[in-house]
């Protein structure tokens, strides 16, 4: 630690207490001749703070060797129970663009507190700038709060300017000398605000204090942006919706000065403006349009939107900036005037499924019950009617085995008529009549399923069991198909089903490649713990073309991802686009489901003094409806007719008889296999082994 450095936190009790990180003996309340000429300085300091100080708050001071004797026990003990006070104590020979750590952890305790003064007495004007510029850049000062500090030129220096539009609320003490020390007088001066100074400035006076009054009565801390007097701000704009777009419509309100750009963020700066008053001069960074947003370049340099604000050549920025730590860290950022849900433009499934139009009616766990409705009930009408035939009779056949064994030995006069026996069934005398439907398997699973179809049976079955269960199974099938119909019906007057993805997990099982525009875009995604989260980073590629990514999802190949609004414009755009030709690719579809609902604001520079009432009159507009009501102008025209409604007139069209023609094809099919076999069966087995050629030509 550079000399000694005195930090602590004075805290007014009964008995104020003084600490010390260095360990040093407690300084003496006595003011030592050589101080003498400072006693003027300690009587203003305590005539602004009964002016301007509110009871309860915090204030800062920070001293250098010549100037702490002033900040003594009685001093303090004026204030006793109405502030906090943090004070550090910094030696002449300190570097304070590197401050130690113990006046570092000091200004970010001031911070965290909300300190509203901050009282700067160093003489070196040097040291005075270099902390100045530590703070700004580090944000460990608040430069919304109120300074005092001495006057120095070396403040005012050309790499200085730019502190005195971030720290505006200063007033600077000048010691003048009479010709007795009675006659000593002090003037007060801030920095003017607004002034598009260069480089020179010129502190404005603002009164003159002597000993014991001030001689005009000034208010010294004012707020200076509730009018910046029709002061030119730099707008730099880049053209995002639905914060900007580019203006092609007289229907809104767009900014004389610079590109004609509207959209909500356009709406919200003109009504700022005009409460503020101060004009906007919009532009466009260059290469905006391959830059987008900007990104970090070589450290700590940037592109596009971003390399504005980081340079402080704009004022005000423009575009859908989220309010992410990746851009904070680079400009200030208002409150959120709306939160944007951001998710992907995936396109729609080719899959085309109206083959699948029979099974669709019914759910895979409705159709298995059906299944296991035929199969139980084929097979209770098989056992019903053997058990009906073994009372009433049994089944007589001519005996296949005894025919086998007289083939053997019959003359080729009579093989034919004794094969065609062994196929024959003989009716013997009292056979109950109405249980071959059922009596076999094939039969009986044959007939169980044309009753389903509403097939009637050729012969009432015989048994009064085998007809009551007749009766019910009729009843069940009745049932089953006019649910099967009526969903069919239903199924055919609405548009052919489409198949989108909706949620994150079926979009990582798509294999589509994610991609989305910018680095802003994915800094989300590289700060996230969550596992699916991670999963879609390590597949996330940067796109810049809003051409290309949408020529690359209508491919197939890309999800991209931006906020709903955005997606839904170039959505409509591309249906504009594509509108006269009926059969231009597939449609475009938007997740329904947010990977995040992101925060969006207004960019402001880094440090800015109007961020707090640009916060107030954001909230106005807000509580008022007035940002609503101005992102529904922009979208207004983007509407894109859900899926689910679009088409819906009962029209038939042979797509949607896919699935009867599938079914005929398939009937088709079996019925082919069923016959090959059939000829391959008899002329490789049947007519191999009895010969049957001079059999078939003798029944002929």
């Amino acid at each position: 630690m550079p000399g000694w450095v005195l930090f602590s936190i004075l805290l007014l009790y009964e008995n104020p207490v003084l600490i010390s990180a260095s360990g040093d003996s407690t300084i003496k309340e006595s003011v030592s001749a050589s101080v003498r000429d400072v006693q003027g300085l300690q009587l203003l300091v305590q005539e602004i703070l009964l002016k301007t100080f509110e009871s309860g708050k915090c204030i800062l001071i920070l001293a250098d060797s010549m100037y702490r004797p002033l900040f003594q026990g009685p001093w303090f003990r004026r204030y006793k129970g109405s502030a906090s006070f943090i004070m550090i104590h910094t030696d002449d020979a300190e570097d304070l663009l590197a401050p130690c750590k113990a006046t570092q952890a000091s200004l970010d305790l001031a911070r965290n507190n909300s300190c509203q003064l901050y009282i700067i007495l160093v003489a070196n004007g040097q040291q005075v700038g270099r902390l100045l510029k530590f703070g700004d850049r580090y944000r460990l000062l608040n430069t919304r709060a109120n300074y005092l500090m001495l006057f120095d030129s070396r403040l005012f220096s050309e790499e200085l300017l730019f502190l005195w539009k971030r720290i505006i609320n200063v007033v600077f003490i000048r010691q003048f000398s009479g010709k007795a020390q009675k006659n000593d007088w002090f003037e007060l001066s801030t920095v003017p605000f607004p002034i598009a100074f260069r480089d020179v400035l010129a502190p404005r006076r603002l009164d003159v204090w002597n000993r014991s009054q001030f001689r005009k009565g000034s208010v010294l801390f004012k707020d200076k942006t509730w009018d910046l007097k029709n002061e030119t701000l730099r707008v730099a704009v880049f053209a995002h919706v639905p914060g900007t777009l580019k203006a092609n419509t007289s229907s809104l309100r767009t900014i004389d000065i610079g590109p004609a750009f509207a959209g909500s963020e356009i709406e919200i700066l003109i009504t700022i403006a005009k409460q503020m008053n101060f004009r906007c001069e919009l532009y466009e960074p260059e290469g905006a349009g391959v830059e987008l947003w900007g990104r970090k370049h070589v450290r700590p340099t940037y592109t596009g939107l971003l390399s504005e604000m980081s340079t402080s050549r704009a004022d005000i920025a423009l575009g859908d900036l989220y309010y992410i730590p990746f851009v904070l860290g680079i400009m200030d950022l208002s409150i959120p005037y709306n939160t944007e849900c951001l998710t992907f433009l995936t396109p729609e499934a080719l899959t085309d499924i109206s083959w699948k139009t029979l099974l669709l009616p019914f759910s895979p766990i409705m159709w298995a019950c059906v299944l296991l409705c035929l199969l139980l009930t084929s097979a209770t009408f098989y056992i019903l009617a053997r058990f009906h035939r073994g009372i009433d009779g049994k089944k007589q056949l001519t005996s296949n085995r005894a025919i086998k064994l007289q083939l053997h030995n019959a003359p080729e006069d009579l093989k034919y008529s004794l094969l065609m026996r062994q196929y024959t069934r003989t009716k013997q005398a009292g056979e109950p009549e109405g249980l071959f439907q059922f009596a076999e398997t094939g039969n009986s699973l044959l007939y169980t399923f044309s009753m389903l179809l509403l097939v009637s049976l050729p012969k009432l079955p015989t048994g009064w069991s085998l007809r009551l269960l007749t009766g019910w199974y009729w009843l069940y099938c009745l049932l089953v198909v006019v649910s099967y119909r009526a969903s069919m019906t239903a199924i055919l007057s609405r548009p052919a089903p489409k198949v989108t993805i909706d949620s994150l997990p079926e979009l990582l099982a798509s294999h589509l490649t994610l991609g989305g525009w910018g680095e802003i875009n994915s800094e989300f995604f590289k700060s996230s713990s969550d596992d699916l989260i991670n999963t879609i980073r390590e597949r996330f590629e940067i796109v810049n073309s809003s051409d290309e990514a949408l020529n690359r999802v209508i491919e197939g190949h890309l999800a991209f991802y931006e906020n709903a609004y955005f997606l839904k414009h170039i959505v409509w755009l591309h249906r504009g686009k594509t509108a006269k030709n009926s059969n231009s690719l597939r449609h475009l579809h938007i997740m329904r489901d947010c990977i995040i609902n992101m925060p969006v604001s207004i960019g402001l520079q880094k440090n800015s003094p109007i961020k707090p009432r640009v916060d107030q009159l954001l909230r106005r507009m807000l509580e008022a409806g007035l940002v609503k009501k101005w992102l529904y102008d922009v979208m207004k025209g983007a509407v894109i007719p859900d899926s689910d409604t679009d088409g819906t007139k009962a029209l038939m069209n042979l797509k949607k008889m896919y699935g009867a023609l599938v079914a005929l094809a398939i009937g088709y099919g079996a019925g082919l296999l069923a016959l090959l076999g059939e000829l391959l069966h008899f002329n490789f087995t049947v007519k191999k082994n009895w010969g049957l050629t001079s059999l078939i030509r003798m029944g002929r």
